[in-house]
């Protein structure tokens, strides 16, 4: 941020949505940082814009979509902007602020403390290498993160064997600092120490007994910078051409010394997967979600292999939007490690795409004026390197989820929210959904869908044909029938239906709930908590609240249940569906066909390959694969094409929007 940046100090202005606005007025329409923060002054989000006032009036006239922002703004009490230069100022701000306040309502690693780095302490005479979780001082170079530390180990032992250095935990290397500190630096005024071990065998450079001057060994530091970025091919080349050498002077020890590091190359190389033909410089970000948590799984390939994976967990998931997920995590990460690329491959375009690429070009520091460019691939190798990098990080967020329990602590977690929020009497240990499907009161069908203890209970699931006649859709007439026929005293006491419900979920608001009501009524049963989930908001509506309905947080575990059991009643009514249609179609088709019969309309099915593929076969096509008799195959043929250009062909075209208007 340059001097020129106009820092304001909060504005008071409560809850009170008018008074937010007018507030706002005075905001000015340049770039900048806004800081929204509760009564006791905590920065609750730290976000950037190019045009301060539009960006901060969305938020207080609700024109920002996001799931997060009502509980934000519930909770908001002051604000704070400060004015940069451009968006690229805006852009390092934020991040600064982000990292010195970790506001609740920003992504953030969920253990960012613990990631392992490796060092070239700069600031020293003899810079050495060590392996750190400290990243802090400004003389040292770290190289990072790493989230196997025990690779992170391994990749120290081996640059050590590539380029002699200087280990940073050798107690002579320690008593060398010690004495170049008494002399104030000054080498040449030393007396030569003893030789520590590692340089005995040959992975420390000998600065303790005085082998090596400062210029050599900063040469020697420099190639291990290069070595850790990635760049090694061109020390196979330069230790090839040296044992060679070695070799012509007939100094076979050395000769053997340089094939051995060779060969530790080779080894490294073997185990870094080469996955492109072309020397690709590139991260890879693949990211996998779940309601409150995240995964991102990071491929640095350098020269065409991967010479790294790191994996991440994120305390955001889908309760905020995939780009401002995608855009925290590039800011974090790219903020420790200092091996930038020259491209970053992701999965969505990025708002604030040109800031970012201009700040990693800054990063990266090029002396050969190279760009970092973000990149979006749609196929070819860099979209198949993306899709690897997104199912690793799905498996990076699967192996987090059984380690932690989170799958369980969450549910109980959800159970006892929903006690609460819908004044239940004990935690709904078992939940009934019920939906409808229909096209326009053809083949209707519902569905009711059972989670035990919070889980999805597939053997308890049970499907209905509506009988009532219907000339159109009617959810209402529907959803009364399923409920009788299940709650009837037969059903009830039917042990394959299990026990009577905790909690009755209908897919609908009001309206479904009080149908659902009326009919239980009728059934003499009054002891069943029922409440209607409608899709727009995800509002809850229950019977003992006529002021509005319930309407749980956004993210919480309670609400991700609640929509988790209507989704999955959805996908059991559709799927049924479906499948009545698909069977229905079939019948009155192929019934108008004379000489079609029973045992002719499977063989010809089977031969075909199935139904869809009938519909679209050629006379040529029914023919050759000799189910029926020509004349038969003709007049097949003849009402597949009547039936493409009558009501039949358009119920195939249409049914899939119709049926999601009448669900």
């Amino acid at each position: 941020m340059n001097e020129s940046s106009d820092i304001r100090s909060p504005l008071p202005f409560g809850k009170n949505v008018e008074a937010l606005r007018r507030q706002l007025a005075d905001v000015p329409s340049l770039p900048g940082v806004y800081l929204w923060k509760n009564a006791q002054g905590t920065v609750l989000y730290v976000g950037k814009a190019k045009r301060l006032r539009e960006r901060m009036r969305q938020y207080v006239n609700l024109q920002d979509e996001r799931a997060k922002i009502p509980l934000l703004l519930s909770q908001i009490d002051s604000f704070e902007y400060i004015v940069v230069e451009n968006e690229h100022e805006a852009l390092v701000l934020e991040n600064n602020l982000i990292k010195q306040h970790s506001p609740y309502f920003n992504a953030d690693f969920k253990d960012s403390k613990s990631y392992p780095f490796i060092a070239l302490t700069k600031g020293e005479v003899f810079p050495a290498i060590k392996y750190t979780r400290e990243k802090h001082n400004p003389k040292t170079r770290y190289f990072g993160p790493y989230t196997d530390s025990r690779a992170a180990r391994e990749l120290v032992d081996t640059v050590r064997k590539v380029v002699p250095i200087c280990s940073a935990q050798c107690a002579e290397y320690k008593q060398l600092c010690r004495r170049l500190e008494a002399a104030g630096g000054d080498y040449r005024s030393l007396e030569p120490g003893k030789p520590c071990f590692d340089a005995h065998v040959g992975i420390g450079p000998g600065a303790c007994c005085g082998r090596i001057s400062p210029q050599e060994y900063r040469r020697q530091v420099a190639a291990v910078e290069r070595f850790l970025a990635g760049n090694r091919a061109e020390f196979v080349d330069r230790l090839t051409e040296q044992m060679r050498q070695a070799a012509e002077d007939l100094d076979f020890e050395r000769a053997a010394r340089l094939k051995s590091r060779i060969q530790t190359i080779g080894s490294l190389n073997s185990r870094q997967h080469a996955v492109s033909t072309r020397n690709l410089d590139a991260d890879v970000v693949g990211i996998s979600r779940e309601e409150t948590i995240a995964a991102a799984h990071v491929f640095q390939i350098r020269e065409g292999r991967i010479i790294n994976s790191n994996e991440f967990i994120l305390d955001k998931g889908r309760d905020i939007p995939d780009e401002d997920l995608l855009h925290t995590f590039l800011l974090r990460y790219y903020d420790q490690t200092t091996s930038i690329p020259h491209e970053v491959i992701l999965e969505r375009e990025l708002e604030d795409s040109e800031a970012l690429e201009r700040w990693l070009t800054d990063k990266l520091a090029s002396s050969h004026g190279a760009k970092v460019r973000l990149t979006v691939p749609q196929k070819g190798e860099k979209f198949q390197l993306l899709a690897m990098a997104q199912t690793n990080a799905g498996h990076t967020l699967n192996r987090y989820k059984v380690r932690t329990s989170y799958e369980d602590k969450r549910t109980n977690q959800a159970l006892l929210q929903l006690e609460s929020a819908l004044a239940l009497d004990a935690p709904p240990m078992r939940i009934e959904c019920f939906d409808v499907s229909t096209i326009h009161g053809s083949y209707t069908v519902a569905s009711m869908v059972v989670f035990t203890a919070g889980k999805p209970d597939p053997s308890q699931y049970r499907k209905f044909k509506i009988r009532t006649p219907l000339d159109e859709a009617n959810d209402f007439l529907s959803m009364q029938e399923v409920l009788g026929r299940r709650f009837s005293p037969q059903r009830m006491a039917d042990e394959r239906f299990g026990k009577k419900p905790d909690l009755l979920v209908l897919d609908g608001g009001k309206p479904q709930l009080t149908a659902a009501l009326t009919k239980l009524e009728e059934l003499g049963i009054t002891d069943i908590a029922c409440c209607g989930l409608a899709k727009r908001d995800e509002e809850i509506f229950v019977p003992w609240q006529d002021s509005g309905p319930v309407v749980l947080p956004s993210g919480s575990a309670s609400l991700y249940l609640i929509k988790h059991v209507r989704d999955e009643s959805h996908r059991t009514a559709i799927g049924y569906h479906r499948q009545l249609r698909a069977r229905g179609m079939t019948k009155s088709v192929l019934d108008d066909v004379a000489g079609m019969g029973p045992k002719r309309k499977k063989l010809l099915l089977e031969k075909i390959g199935g139904w869809r593929k009938l519909k679209s076969a050629t006379l040529e096509e029914i023919v050759a694969c000799k189910a029926v008799p020509l004349q038969v195959a003709q007049e097949v043929y003849r009402v597949l094409q009547d039936a493409s250009t009558g009501e039949k062909e358009a119920t195939w075209e249409t049914g899939e929007s119709q049926e999601g208007e009448n669900q």
